[in-house]
């Protein structure tokens, strides 16, 4: 376990241990985080807790070609629904992504701060997100971290059944539009699987990351 200075330094990521920590402290100013994203890291922790930087072996992606949209989705986007933007609202989705809650979860682990630094990342067009709106209320999108060629996904919120996956969709077909390789998914769960992402090992991952 790495412990950070205020230098501006993260380890190789091969020596993240065996859950995928990385490193512990250091802080969430903007050079850092745009360092780590660029080097497969990103933080997450509980508010209370010192920053942990993650790396884990394996890395959920999803290849775009891959994308799996079933029936019913499809039916539903047809429907018009929904009607989506992009980057109109950054604070507004990280805010319900903190707030939203999620089956098995006690508490959130996107903190004060870290809206904060997200949200300085938005404004130098580093972090951006996708909102979902029907009938005019934001219910349901997503944010991330925009790399240009890789795409790192950090958290999505639905209020309404499907906003949320519709935010996806709508990501993985401007990313498609514009010849990105990957979306980093982060950690394995089942809702993503559902959606074509998988596994894959985390030396093929930093070697996308780094031919991006």
């Amino acid at each position: 376990m790495y412990y950070l200075s205020p230098t501006l330094f993260f380890p190789p990521v091969d020596q993240a241990n065996h859950d995928g920590i990385l490193a512990i402290g250091g802080d969430l100013s903007p050079e850092r985080l745009r360092l780590a994203y660029q080097s497969g890291i990103f933080p997450w922790f509980e508010a209370g807790e010192p920053i942990m930087w993650w790396s884990p072996n394996p890395r959920m992606v999803l290849f775009l070609d891959e994308l799996i949209v079933s029936k019913s989705m499809r039916n539903i986007l047809n429907r018009n629904i929904f009607s989506v933007t992009f980057n109109q609202n950054f604070r507004d989705v990280i805010s319900n992504c903190q707030n939203i809650e999620r089956d098995g979860q006690n508490g959130t682990w996107i903190t004060n701060d870290m809206i904060e630094a997200y949200c300085k990342l938005h404004e130098s067009g580093i972090a951006k997100s996708v909102e979902v709106w029907q009938d005019k209320v934001l219910v349901g999108g997503l944010y991330g971290i925009d790399l240009g060629g890789v795409f790192c996904g950090e958290s999505m919120f639905s209020k309404v059944s499907n906003a949320s996956k519709t935010a996806f969709i709508a990501l993985v077909n401007q990313l498609k539009k514009e010849d990105y390789k990957l979306l980093d998914c982060q950690v394995y769960n089942p809702h993503l699987e559902s959606l074509g992402c998988r596994e894959i090992d985390r030396t093929d991952f930093m070697e996308i990351l780094k031919s991006k």
